[in-house]
This record gives C-alpha cells, structure tokens and sequence, in this order.
C-alpha cells in the first residue's frame, strides 16, 4: 500500500514537473512572426485556443493552468504581434499589460488634409475615401470655431498609433484631441486669441518657410499686409485653390494666379476661408506673436539655404527678386 502511495505521488511529481516545464520552457511553434487579433469579451479559455491555433503557445490549456495561478488578472483585447519565443507565463504577462501591436503614422507638418488621407491609405489599414469621408462628416471643430468650413488645420502633425480596429472616424478624433491639447497650452502662455485666423495665418506659414527661426518673421509680414489691407499674394494658398479644384499639376500658371477661388489671395484681400494645410507647434506660435517687423516683402534667397530675404520697401524687394532669378538662370546654365 505506501509502495502504490509513494509511486502515485512520484507519477503526480512528474506530470507537475512536466506541466510547469512545459509553462516555463520558451516555446515559438510559427515561423518569423504571428499576429493574433483578441476580440472584445473573449474569455481565457478562447484566448488560449487562438493562441495554440497561431503556434504562439503548445496547448489552450496551458493558459488555463497560468490562469489558476493568477485569477485576478485582466487579460486585454487586441492585436498582439509574436516574434520570438516565449513561455505562457511571459505571454499571459504581454496579456494582462495589454502590450498591444500597434502601427505608427507620422502626419508631418504642413501636410494637408489630402495629404494625410494619402498617409492613411498607405498603412493599408483605412482608405483615403473613408478618412476624408470622416473628415468632412465631422463637425467637432464647431467647439472651436464654427466658421471653420472644414477640419483641415485642426489636424494635428504627430505620430498616431493606431489599430486594425481603429476607424476613420477615431483617428480623426484623435488628431483633433491632439490640436485642442496643444491650443490649449499655447493659449494659456499668449492669451485668448481667435483661433480660425490664427490657425488660416499658421498655416500659410508653416507652408511659406521650413526654417524654425524665420516663422515669427514670416508672420510679421502677413500681419503688417492684414493690418493695411494689403493683399497677401501667398503662393500656397493658390496651390491650395488649384488642389481644391483638381487642377494643380505640381507649378503654379498664371491661370491659377488669376483665378477667382476664394483661397488664392492673389485675387482676394484678407486671410483665406479656412486654413490651407495643418500647422505644428512653432508655426501656431508665430501666428500668436508674430514678430515686430516692417517687413512687407520676402523672397527666398539663392543657394536653396530654404532662407528669405525679407524687405520694408518693394524697390528693395526688386533687387532681391532679381538677385534670386539671376542665380537660378546662373545655376540652370551651369547644368
């Protein structure tokens, strides 16, 4: 009888020992790496079926054993992304954290509503109708301004991490979530301020200059013509016309100079309708305080530094001019 006895407890001995060696032991049945989607409300016992079924652990139940041993633990729904080996313990950890794959999509600045539809379309998660469809149906910015003819400026640059599951609809919400946060704080260092101008004015900024240092001086320019009534001739807000009717084929013609939209400011005084791409941080600030310039003119300098040459007056406004399309002539003829 304690033979049998010590023999059952030896069998009981070794299956624990190759049960928890089976745990802890780092298992990788797939091949480079494996993505497993959890729905929503899916139980343990589900979870460790779709994880056996990628070869991401042997058997369902061995999830259920870690399980046992943790019962308070959340395990959390999503795409999980499986690369190396692991034992169940250390996936149902990953679980737990919601330590979620994620897909990254960097909107740069300056990019405008088209150009972050283009962004969407090639993560391969969204189509460019469906996050344009969401941008015009939305009309969250109402909060904001309710003059804001679309959301176009209140898309915030940043890197977005977003899921399989998430929706037009969502990333939308998130990018404007993203511009309210940072016109928050913005405004909270410079004051209250009329958002739908200051957004319109950074955004032909942010598309006028790449150079951090010039934007407040950019600015100032657009600022003193606004103040006269001058009109602004910004060359991006007729490229932004052109897009707007489809007709923009990478130069500006003396067509889309002369054409009567109300975004080229070649042919209309004042700021724009609306904003002509999205603005980032600095380009915001500038438009809050511009600096205290009597600049009306500026005109890239030669050597495509990405530098302007800015002028009070427009005869010296002409030399720079002159002095720009003498070295682009010089510097097309040395090709």
């Amino acid at each position: 009888m304690l033979k049998a006895l010590r023999l059952l407890m030896l069998g009981v001995f070794t299956v624990a020992v190759l049960l928890l060696g089976g745990l802890f032991a780092p298992y990788r049945g797939f091949g480079r790496e494996t993505y497993v989607d959890i729905p929503k409300g899916t139980g343990t016992r589900e979870i460790g079926a779709l994880l056996a079924r990628a070869q991401v652990i042997r058997y369902p139940w061995q999830l259920l054993l870690v399980r046992a041993l943790r019962p308070r633990a959340r395990l959390q729904a999503g795409e999980y992304r499986f690369v190396d080996s692991a034992s169940v313990p250390r996936i149902f950890d990953r679980l737990a954290r919601g330590d979620v794959f994620y897909y990254e999509i960097t909107v740069p600045e300056g990019s405008n509503i088209f150009d972050i539809a283009g962004l969407v379309q090639e993560s391969g998660l969204m189509t460019q109708t469906g996050f344009l469809n969401a941008a015009a149906q939305a009309r969250l910015v109402a909060d904001l301004d309710p003059s804001a003819p679309t959301l176009e400026g209140y898309l915030f640059p940043s890197t977005y991490r977003i899921t399989r599951r998430t929706t037009p609809d969502q990333l939308v919400r998130q990018m404007l979530d993203q511009f309210r946060k940072e016109w928050k704080q913005l405004t909270a260092k410079a004051g209250s301020a009329n958002v739908h101008d200051i957004v319109t004015l950074a955004s032909l900024v942010e598309k006028e200059t790449g150079v951090a240092a010039e934007r407040p001086r950019v600015a100032s320019v657009y600022a003193n013509r606004l103040r006269i009534g001058m009109k602004l001739d910004c060359d991006p807000t007729t490229i932004y016309a052109a897009l707007l009717e489809d007709r923009y084929r990478g130069k500006i013609h003396r067509s889309d100079l002369a054409s009567t939209n109300s975004y080229n400011t070649y042919q209309h005084a004042g700021l724009p309708p609306g904003p002509i791409a999205n603005p980032g941080r600095a380009s915001l600030e500038a438009a809050l305080k511009p600096e205290q310039t009597p600049f009306l003119y500026f005109v890239a300098k030669p050597g495509g530094s990405g530098s302007h040459q800015f002028s009070a007056e427009y005869s010296e406004h002409q030399k720079a001019v002159q002095a720009y399309r003498h070295a682009q002539s010089k510097a097309g003829s040395a090709r």
